[in-house]
């Protein structure tokens, strides 16, 4: 789901295999459309998200950019050497992604992050934005499975890891799941993540847009708006 224009292929270094492998990354002036109340942007004739998730073409590893350029431990190195390497994986480059390749490319990437006990904020990234792909493929499915992953892995991190996490706050992640649990149907889990927002005036002082946004989230839900 590539177009003139929006991507452009660079080379990267492959932690895993040592290797140089081609991306493709995105620019960053694409025609937005709306943006669903649990962050997922729709943008116009294009989709980003197809494309966040890197792949190897020589070994198989997938992962984010983040992932791939900031120094893996050793002792993930080797697990995912000993999966890797010995299996002689080779995943054809594809400059301009389908529905197939961006899905295959995220269930990867869950997949390593499973084998590596990989931290939840991480995987409920992946899961989330997964499921962003399937419902913009109509598959209600699909995307139901992968939000309520998503759902899970936001609930663990928010128990175990400290916030913020690149520019998510713990907050912003309540949030989240409260979208979530809404677009799930569960509006009483949804509301009662939104009464912590809500109710806590620190929230209101220090993350005005989040509050807005709980508030806003609230008056639907009452209102009997569909999302």
């Amino acid at each position: 789901m590539a177009d003139i224009g929006k991507t452009f292929v660079v080379e990267k270094f492959c932690p895993v295999c040592e290797k140089t492998f081609r991306v493709v990354k995105t620019r960053s002036r694409i025609m937005v459309l709306k943006r669903d109340d649990d962050a997922c942007v729709h943008y116009e004739n294009f989709n980003p998200y197809y494309y966040t998730v890197w792949i190897c073409e020589h070994c198989g590893f997938a992962a984010d950019e983040a992932t791939f350029t900031t120094k893996i431990p050793d002792r993930y190195l080797k697990i995912l050497r000993n999966v890797l390497l010995t299996r002689n994986i080779k995943i054809p480059f594809v400059e301009e992604r389908q529905f197939s390749d961006a899905s295959t490319a995220f269930r990867l990437a869950l997949k390593y992050l499973e084998i590596l006990n990989g931290k939840a904020s991480k995987r409920a990234k992946y899961a989330h934005q997964l499921a962003w792909i399937y419902r913009e493929a109509g598959d209600t499915e699909q995307e139901t499975e992968f939000l309520t992953k998503a759902v899970e892995f936001y609930e663990e991190a928010l128990a175990k890891e400290h916030f913020p996490i690149d520019a998510l706050t713990d907050n912003a992640v309540v949030y989240l799941i409260a979208a979530i649990y809404r677009r799930l149907g569960d509006e009483k889990k949804a509301k009662l993540y939104l009464s912590k927002i809500i109710g806590d005036q620190n929230v209101r002082t220090l993350e005005p847009r989040i509050y807005d946004k709980a508030r806003d989230l609230w008056g639907d839900m009452r209102g009997g708006r569909k999302y």
